[in-house]
C-alpha cells in the first residue's frame, strides 16, 4: 500500500486541536500517511515574523496536497489572509463547497445534498482597489470617466471586477467534470448577467459554451438573487452549483446554514498541482485548549481529502462513522447535542474515539 504525504497545517485557536482528531480518524481508516508538521497562522508568526512561511507553501507544493486547520488573521494592516494567500500563491482556483444534512444536527432542512464551486482567483475579490481620495483613485477614475458615460465621484473608492474567459472556462469544466466523477446529474451557473452584462456576461456565455461539451450533464443557470430565493423554496431542484468567487461566497456558506452551520461545513481548495483541504469555520480562540471544539467540519474535510486521492471507499467510511455518531447523539460535542448540556457533552478526543469505533 502506498504512502501519502500530506502537509498538515494544525493552524491555532482550536485548530490543533481539531487537526489532531482528525489526524488520528484517519489514521484508523488503514490508509497510510506521512505527516508534515507545517507552520502557518499565529504561530508561525511568532516563530518565522511571518503568517505564511515560504516554507509551508514549498511543502505543499512538494506533497500537492494540504489539510490545513482553522487560522486567526491578525486584527491590523499589513496581515493578509492566510487562506487568501494560500490560495493565490498555490493557484488553487475551486473552492469546494459541498453541504449534506446529517440527522442529529439541527437544521431547518433535511435531505439537503449540494455542491457549491466557487472561482476562488478572479471576481471582485481579485483585490484590485483603490482607497478614496488617492492619487492612484484620482487617476483610475479620470481614466474611467473619460471612457463612460456614466461618471464616478472624484472621491469614489474604488474596486475593480475582473472576469476571464479563461478563469470561467476552469471552474465550470471542474464543475462539469465532479458532476460526472461524483454521479451528478445538473449543473446550475449562478451570476447576475442581466444587470452585469459583460463580466457576468462573459461567465454565462462560458458556461454554456462548456455545458456543450458534457451533453450526459443537464445544465441551466440561474440569477443570483433568484437562486437564493429558490434555494430556499425548493433545494430538491438543485445539484451542482458552480458561480463566481463574490455568490460563491455568499451561497456557499447559505448553504451552510442550510444543513446546521459552519460547524459542519467542509471545504477544499483545489488548483492544478495542489489542493489544501479546510474546515469554514473561524479559530475560536477563546476555546482554545480545552478540547471542547466540534471537529466534524474538519473530519469531512479530512474525508474530502480522502476522495480527492482517490480513496473513496476510506472517505465513505469516514462520512458513515461521523453521522453514526451524531445521529446517536451522546459521544458529541456540547453543540450537536440536541439539549445543549455541556455537563454530558464529549470532548473533542472523545468523540473521535467514538467515530474511530463506528468506522
Amino acid at each position: 500500500m502506498s504512502t501519502y504525504q500530506v502537509s498538515l497545517l494544525p493552524g491555532d485557536g482550536i485548530g490543533p486541536e481539531v487537526t489532531e482528531a482528525t489526524k488520528s480518524v484517519l489514521d484508523a481508516t488503514g490508509i497510510n500517511f506521512d505527516w508534515e508538521y507545517c507552520d502557518a497562522g499565529l504561530n508561525a508568526l511568532e516563530k518565522h515574523g511571518e503568517l505564511l512561511p515560504e516554507a509551508t507553501l514549498d511543502s505543499i507544493r512538494k506533497n500537492g496536497i494540504g489539510l490545513k486547520g482553522p487560522i486567526t488573521t491578525p486584527i491590523g494592516e499589513g496581515f493578509r489572509s492566510v487562506n487568501v494567500g494560500l490560495r493565490h500563491a498555490l493557484e488553487l482556483y475551486v473552492n469546494l463547497r459541498p453541504g449534506k444534512t446529517i440527522k442529529g444536527v439541527q437544521s431547518t432542512f433535511e435531505d439537503i445534498d449540494l455542491i457549491v464551486v466557487r472561482e476562488n482567483m478572479e471576481d471582485i475579490y481579485a483585490g484590485v482597489e483603490f482607497d478614496t481620495g488617492t492619487p492612484e483613485a484620482a487617476e483610475v477614475i479620470e481614466a474611467i470617466n473619460a471612457k463612460s458615460q456614466k461618471k464616478i465621484a472624484s472621491d469614489a473608492a474604488i474596486s475593480i471586477k475582473m472576469i476571464t474567459p479563461e478563469g470561467s472556462r476552469r471552474i465550470v469544466r471542474f464543475a462539469f467534470a465532479y458532476a460526472r466523477q461524483n454521479n451528478r446529474k445538473l449543473v446550475t451557473a449562478v451570476h447576475k448577467a442581466n444587470i452585469m452584462k459583460f463580466s457576468d456576461g462573459l461567465f454565462l456565455q462560458v458556461a454554456q459554451e462548456v455545458a456543450q461539451e458534457y451533453p450526459d450533464i443537464e445544465f441551466n443557470d440561474r440569477i443570483v438573487d433568484n437562486m437564493c430565493m429558490q434555494l430556499m423554496q425548493k433545494p430538491e431542484q438543485y445539484d451542482v452549483m458552480v458561480m463566481p468567487n463574490l455568490y460563491g461566497d455568499i451561497v456557499s456558506d447559505m448553504v451552510a446554514g442550510m444543513v446546521g452551520g459552519l460547524g459542519v461545513a467542509p471545504g477544499g481548495n483545489i488548483g492544478k498541482d495542489a489542493a489544501v483541504f479546510e474546515p469554514i469555520h473561524g479559530s475560536a480562540p477563546t476555546h482554545a485548549g480545552k478540547n471542547v471544539a466540534n471537529p466534524v467540519a474538519m473530519l469531512l474535510s479530512g474525508a474530502m481529502m480522502l476522495r480527492h486521492l482517490g480513496e473513496r471507499d476510506a472517505a465513505e467510511r469516514v462520512e458513515g462513522a461521523v453521522a453514526k455518531v451524531i445521529g446517536e447523539g451522546t459521544q458529541v460535542t456540547y453543540d450537536l447535542r440536541a439539549d445543549r448540556d455541556q455537563s454530558k457533552a464529549a470532548s473533542t478526543t472523545e468523540m473521535a474515539n467514538a467515530i474511530i469505533a463506528a468506522m
